[in-house]
């Protein structure tokens, strides 16, 4: 049931968010920077832009918008407390985080006006939402008219031959790890599973479509492990 998985995630989070950043890390073996990197690349914003971090977590995309918009503002929204603890222990001694206002809030049922933000992005977070179609909803409600909805997501690779390796590691090596460093093997078995059950790229376009966002651009990333949808209201 829905509210059983907000549920769930929300307890999953809070137990492994020592940890997350580390691990998220080692197991992209460091490539969800360059991921972060290219998502806050496709933002496009104005001179002064607002911009919204949705399921920020630990506040990695909205420190990554704030260090390449300089004078840009980035309200970060989450609803787990001890994620935002950990953003905001990281973005307060940094000069580019004192432009990123962090807040409690479900991404599901945004606190905005409509037409509040010039963009607004979620990274790795899609899969762990009740209603994807909802969450895209509530993006274009908040962005402006031509402002972009971004979305960065961890998906299956096209090579079926590494769709082989890659998912012998999600199944076996991930967990392993994730649950030596975090003590928490069950939230490193949930993660692959959601990676696996989670809608191909083609469908969260088709999502994006018909909650009118247009122009939606799919850049999939190594092999196709990660992908960004980027969608114009």
């Amino acid at each position: 049931m829905p509210q059983n998985k907000a549920s769930y995630v929300n307890r999953m989070f809070t137990a492994i968010a020592p940890r997350y950043d580390l691990l998220n890390s080692l197991l992209s073996f460091r490539q969800d920077q360059g991921w972060r990197k290219f998502t806050v690349a496709q933002c496009r914003l104005p001179s002064g832009g607002l911009v919204l971090d949705v399921c920020t977590g630990t506040g990695e995309i909205a420190r990554e918008l704030a260090r390449n918009h300089k004078d840009s503002r980035i309200v970060g929204i989450d609803l787990n407390p001890d994620m935002l603890a950990r953003a905001k222990a990281k973005l307060a001694p940094l000069a580019a985080g004192k432009r990123v206002h962090l807040m409690m809030g479900d991404g599901l049922r945004l606190p905005f006006r409509d037409n509040t933000f010039n963009c607004a992005t979620i990274g790795f977070a899609l899969r762990n939402v009740t209603d994807v179609a909802a969450a895209f909803r509530e993006m274009a409600r908040v962005v402006q008219p031509r402002g972009r909805v971004i979305s960065l997501e961890l998906t299956r690779p096209t090579s079926p031959l590494v769709r082989a390796v890659y998912y012998v590691y999600l199944r076996r090596i991930a967990p392993f790890i994730g649950g030596i460093i975090s003590g928490k093997r069950e939230a490193y078995t949930y993660l692959p599973d959601s990676i696996l059950e989670f809608p191909p790229p083609e469908a969260v376009a088709a999502i994006m479509q018909s909650v009118g966002l247009q122009q939606v651009a799919t850049y999939r990333l190594t092999l196709g492990s990660a992908t960004v949808h980027v969608g114009i209201k």
